[in-house]
């Protein structure tokens, strides 16, 4: 498993990645999730994303750090998978919890990775609400 990941900024989304990287969330699917062109989420809860997925790095007030950026990656991947119907909502705790250990793992102060935890779970509930629209 890679833990680097590799991105720049752009405009819109801040961050292209460019490298596909994956990682083992333990979020195990109710159905076989579907091949998305930019991630999948297979049976045993390992997450894939892949190089060309763009994201919008920590949200709010929070600081763009090294070592938030992997946490926000898969973060943000997981949300899209909520937002989308392909992960249920009861998956929205664990994906914060993931948020916390990699921002831990990659070098963020216990305190800090506290309040970046306790701030989505506070405010980001939203975040993961599906947003498709059907129009007529």
């Amino acid at each position: 498993m890679v833990r680097k990941i590799k991105y720049k900024k752009r405009r819109g989304f801040k961050y292209i990645l460019y490298r596909e990287t994956s990682y083992p969330t333990g979020i195990i699917p109710e159905t076989e999730s579907p091949d998305l062109s930019w991630a999948a989420l297979d049976k045993n809860g390992l997450l894939t994303i892949r190089k060309g997925y763009t994201w919008d790095g920590p949200s709010g007030p929070a600081i763009d750090s090294l070592n938030f950026m992997r946490g926000s990656l898969i973060h943000d991947a997981l949300y899209q998978l909520m937002r989308e119907a392909v992960l249920p909502q009861s998956a929205r705790k664990r994906a914060d919890e993931i948020l916390r250990e990699i921002c831990i793992e990659d070098g963020m102060s216990k305190a800090r990775a506290w309040w970046v935890y306790s701030g989505v779970r506070a405010g980001a509930a939203s975040a993961a609400k599906p947003n498709l629209i059907t129009a007529p």
